[in-house]
């Protein structure tokens, strides 16, 4: 079934407006990037639930029972139990649902059975503790530490915070979720608006975490162009997952074998692992790790990628031990990537990952990697000499992501070059773009421009030129895109005799009218200034 866009838009606007009310209402000691993880985990918590009900309701109706009198029989609950470990990788019990925890929020009080937060914190306990020593341990394991349940900002006492984390359960029970709604995504829809809202207000830190549409969208689809299927796809500073998963709409037919990812901050670590889960990756299809990437390669030496995409952090900051240059990631070049800007080396883990029959990477960095000296020189000279891997430069507009208003590039590379190993593709897509007031946004026809031109590989005045080897070594190999792309505006040929007799005329026209100013002042008795 097609998707209809303006359906998704509406469902996401309504969405967006009541999930920034949900937070809005309910962070008080805390501020809202903080109260976020309550919010999210809650919605992580339903949608683990309903998939629950909505599993049990499918492999129990030849039995004519329900979940809950499967799980009171001694002879069903192993079964049950057995199944929804090998499909979900989890157990909730009957009496820990969400639906289950949101009536005895709603029932009336003096009712009895009344929700109590420990009922949740036992209910999220009980769930990861399913896990342990099986195959979904690792993807469960920590996943709702962030949603501290006994923080005292969320009240001094059980009672207090009871009422505060009952009325986010109560809001998020009210929000139309229709799990089989294949033509909008609810949940992931929910999840990735929370992170944009939350983000939006979180300066830079928000930004470590969140790629925005636009750029997410063409570094995919980059990535992505002729391949019908990926057997793998990675991303090395994964954030919130966005863009790996970004990757499976720009596959003909959608199917990747297994997602790769690496994050060092730990919550974002929890919220990449949630949002695969949230968006229907069985746990037995991705391997997330939490780690500096630089300094530990949890990918081990023997992975090899089909598709990377990366939005590392721009100039960070790295120690760049001499005992790295031992490292097989960074050992193809006699320097690394100096200790103030660690991008090179960030393009370098994902080269040494690349799959050598048809590998492709497409990463964001900032315009410093094109045309800074030193190592990153030999680092250049290493990717288009040596491996011979670097396809595309294209440079985007500045003030597109949060917490940085750089204009930053886009480096495409690829194992196999197909016929164009003697050139490089050069794109100068600055001037294209939305502006915001916060952000600029790149929209959909800026994106198919820049794909468009990468795939027909011409030059087009103003905007793209296929640079030889020969053009780039001239350069020493310097890849600032002004060099190769003039985007410079002809000036306007003046007209000197036109000027001077303009500036004639206004002069008489100015003497004209002091004479008259003259004039008058000498009526008046007063003496002219001038």
């Amino acid at each position: 079934m097609a998707i209809n866009p303006d359906k998704v838009q509406a469902q996401a606007s309504e969405l967006s407006s009541q999930l920034w009310s949900i937070a809005d209402d309910l962070r008080g000691g805390m501020d809202a990037n903080e109260f976020r993880n309550y919010i999210l985990g809650t919605i992580f918590y339903r949608y683990l639930s309903e998939r629950t009900e909505l599993y049990m309701i499918d492999i129990l109706k030849d039995d004519n029972l329900t979940y809950k009198e499967a799980f009171e029989s001694a002879d069903f609950k192993p079964i049950v139990e057995k199944w929804s470990l090998e499909h979900l990788g989890y157990i909730i019990k009957p009496e820990n649902l969400f639906r289950e925890l949101n009536r005895k929020i709603i029932k009336p009080k003096g009712d009895g059975d009344r929700f109590s937060i420990e009922d949740y914190e036992r209910a999220i306990n009980e769930l990861t503790g399913s896990t342990l020593g099986h195959k979904s341990e690792a993807a469960f394991s920590g996943l709702f530490d962030d949603m501290r349940l006994q923080d005292t900002r969320l009240g001094d006492t059980v009672s207090e915070r009871t009422d505060k984390i009952g009325k986010v359960i109560s809001k998020i029970g009210e929000i139309d979720m229709d799990l089989q709604d294949q033509e909008f995504d609810v949940l992931g829809t929910a999840y990735m608006i929370l992170i944009g809202l939350f983000q939006s207000g979180a300066g830079k830190k928000g930004g470590e975490f969140f790629t925005p549409v636009g750029p997410s969208t063409l570094c995919a689809t980059l990535a992505s162009i002729g391949l019908d299927e990926a057997k793998t796809v990675g991303d090395c500073t994964c954030g919130s997952g966005s863009m790996l998963l970004d990757v499976r709409k720009h596959l003909t037919t959608g199917r990747v074998g297994h997602f790769y990812g690496q994050e060092n901050n730990p919550t974002t670590y929890n919220l990449a692992r949630m949002n695969m889960l949230m968006h229907g990756i069985d746990y037995q299809n991705f391997n997330l790790y939490k780690g500096d990437t630089l300094t530990n390669d949890m990918y081990g030496d023997d992975l090899k990628l089909t598709v990377q995409v990366c939005n590392p952090p721009y100039s960070l900051k790295w120690d760049a031990k001499a005992e790295y240059i031992d490292d097989p990631r960074y050992s193809g070049v006699d320097k690394l990537a100096p200790k103030s800007h660690a991008d090179f080396a960030f393009v370098q883990h994902m080269v040494y990952h690349m799959e050598e029959a048809d590998g492709r990477i497409a990463v964001l960095l900032p315009h410093g990697v094109l045309f800074r000296g030193g190592a990153e020189e030999n680092i250049r000279k290493w990717l288009i000499i040596n491996v011979n891997r670097l396809d595309a430069v294209i440079g985007l507009p500045a003030n597109l992501f949060h917490g940085t208003s750089i204009p930053v590039c886009i480096l495409v590379l690829k194992s196999k070059r197909n016929g164009n190993s003697d050139n490089i593709l050069f794109i100068d897509a600055s001037k294209d773009f939305i502006k915001g007031k916060k952000q600029n946004e790149l929209s959909d026809d800026h994106i198919r421009k820049i794909i468009d031109t990468y795939v027909n590989r011409e030059d087009v005045p103003k905007y793209a030129h296929v640079a030889t080897m020969e053009e780039i070594k001239s350069n020493d190999y310097n890849l600032n895109i002004p060099r190769y792309v003039d985007t410079s505006e002809e000036e306007v040929e003046i007209d000197l005799d036109a000027v001077a007799d303009d500036i004639r005329n206004i002069t008489s026209e100015i003497s004209d009218v002091e004479a008259e100013l003259k004039k008058s002042f000498d009526e008046l008795g007063i003496e002219f200034p001038f």
